[in-house]
C-alpha cells in the first residue's frame, strides 16, 4: 500500500509551481536611471543622526541664554552616574542604553495597542535634553550637579502655559542616588511629594546602618537616599513601595524605619494574591489626590526579563506585569519620574532590559500627557 508522500512524488512535475528565468538577451536595457539626486536623507531613518530617547528633538536645555531653549512641556535628562552602588557599576550607561532601546519608537508609529493613546501626538511637546554633566570623581559635588541640571530645566518656559507653567522630567538613570538630586529640586517647584517607588529594594535604610558607618560620605548611596530625603522634608509620609522582595539587614528595625520615613510595602509575591487590579487599587488608595514621584528601579522585573542591572533579585515581576500596572496608574498627579539602575553591560544580546526600561518611559509619558498638573 502506497504512502500518502509516495502518492505525491508520483504526482506529475506541472503541479509544481514554476519559475522561468528571463534570457539576458530579453531584457529591456532602455530602462531610465534612477534618479539618486532625488533621495530624500532628511528624514525617516531612525538609525541615523543623534540618537535621542523615541527620536524625539533634542534640546540644549541647560544653555545658559535661557531664550536659547525653546519651550517644552516634557524633558527627557540623562544622569549618567553610579558611584554610589553597593553592588556592580555600570548604570552610568543606562542613559545610553536607554535610548538605544528606545530606537524603534516613533512619534508617528507610537499607538498604544490597549490603550489607544500616543503621547507623541498630543498637546504636550516633548524633547530630549541630552545627559547632565556630572563628574564622577565626588559624589557630592556630582548630586549637586544633577540638582542645578533639574533647577535649570524646571524654571524653563513651558510650550502649553494654560496646561502648566512648570516642565516636568523623566530621568533616566544612573544609580538610584539620583534620585535624591531630582526630589531636592522637584521639592522647589512643587512641595514635598508622595513617592511611588519600583523596586526590590526598600532603599530607606538609615545611613548609619549602610555606608555610614564608614563616612558621612559613604553614607549618602542607591540604598539610603529615601531615608535622606524623609529627613529633608521632601516626601509625603503617605509614600509606597511596590515590588520589594530584597533581603534587609535588620529584620524590625529597617521596617520600624521604613514606617517613620512614610512608606507601606507591596511586596513582589502580593502580585500574586492581589492580582494586578489589587496591586493598582492599592497605589491608588494610598497616594490620593496628592502630587507623586514615581521612581522605578528597573531591578523591580525579575532578572529574566531584565538581567542588566546592579542589584539583581530573583523572584520579581515580568515586563507585562509592570506595564500593565503601571498603564493603570492613569490619574495620578505626577510630576516628576524617573527609570534607574540600568547598566547595559550586564544586559543580554536581545537588549531586553533597555527596551524593557524605554517602553515603562514611553507609559510613565503617556500618564504625565493623560494628566496636566499646574503648578
Amino acid at each position: 500500500m502506497q504512502t500518502i508522500a509516495g502518492v505525491l512524488l508520483l504526482l506529475p512535475s506541472t503541479f509544481a509551481r514554476q519559475i522561468v528565468f528571463p534570457s539576458p538577451l530579453d531584457l529591456d536595457h532602455s530602462q531610465e536611471v534612477l534618479k539618486y539626486s532625488d533621495l530624500d536623507v532628511s528624514s525617516g531613518s531612525r538609525f541615523a543622526g543623534l540618537t535621542t530617547f523615541a527620536n524625539l528633538p533634542y534640546t540644549h536645555c541647560l544653555a545658559k541664554d535661557s531664550t536659547a531653549t525653546e519651550p517644552f512641556d516634557i524633558a527627557i535628562l540623562g544622569a549618567p552616574f553610579d558611584t554610589a552602588v553597593t553592588a556592580r557599576p555600570g548604570a552610568r550607561f543606562g542613559p545610553t542604553g536607554i535610548r538605544s532601546g528606545s530606537r524603534r519608537i516613533g512619534a508617528l508609529g507610537a499607538w498604544d495597542v490597549y490603550t489607544g493613546k500616543n503621547p507623541f501626538v498630543s498637546w504636550a511637546k516633548i524633547v530630549d535634553c541630552g545627559d547632565a554633566p556630572l563628574t564622577f570623581l565626588d559624589n557630592t559635588v556630582a548630586l549637586a550637579q544633577l540638582e542645578k541640571a533639574h533647577d535649570i530645566v524646571s524654571t524653563r518656559k513651558t510650550n502649553a502655559i494654560n496646561k502648566s507653567s512648570v516642565p516636568r522630567t523623566i530621568t533616566l538613570g544612573g544609580d538610584h542616588t539620583t534620585t535624591l538630586a531630582a526630589l531636592r529640586s522637584t521639592f522647589k517647584q512643587w512641595g514635598p511629594v508622595s513617592v511611588i517607588h519600583f523596586d526590590s529594594h526598600i532603599d530607606t535604610w538609615n545611613p548609619k546602618v549602610l555606608g555610614g558607618d564608614i563616612s558621612h560620605y559613604a553614607g549618602v548611596n542607591h540604598g539610603t537616599f529615601l531615608h535622606i530625603a524623609h529627613e529633608e522634608g521632601l516626601i509625603l509620609n503617605s509614600s509606597i513601595h511596590v515590588g520589594i522582595r530584597a533581603p534587609i539587614v535588620r529584620p524590625q528595625g529597617d521596617i520600624r524605619n521604613d514606617l517613620r520615613c512614610g512608606f507601606e510595602i507591596i511586596t513582589a509575591r502580593d502580585l500574586d494574591l492581589l492580582g494586578v487590579q489589587g496591586i493598582i487599587k492599592a497605589i491608588k488608595a494610598r497616594i490620593g489626590s496628592n502630587r507623586v514621584y514615581l521612581s522605578l528601579d528597573i531591578d523591580v522585573l525579575d532578572p529574566a526579563f531584565a538581567p542588566g542591572t546592579g542589584t539583581a533579585e530573583v523572584g520579581g515581576w515580568t515586563t507585562r506585569e509592570l506595564l500593565t500596572i503601571l498603564d493603570g496608574l492613569e490619574g495620578l498627579n505626577l510630576i516628576g519620574a524617573d527609570v534607574v539602575e540600568v547598566s547595559p553591560i550586564y544586559d543580554n544580546a536581545g537588549e531586553a532590559t533597555t527596551l524593557a526600561a524605554s517602553q515603562a518611559i514611553r507609559s510613565l509619558l503617556s500618564l504625565m500627557v493623560d494628566q496636566p498638573v499646574k503648578a
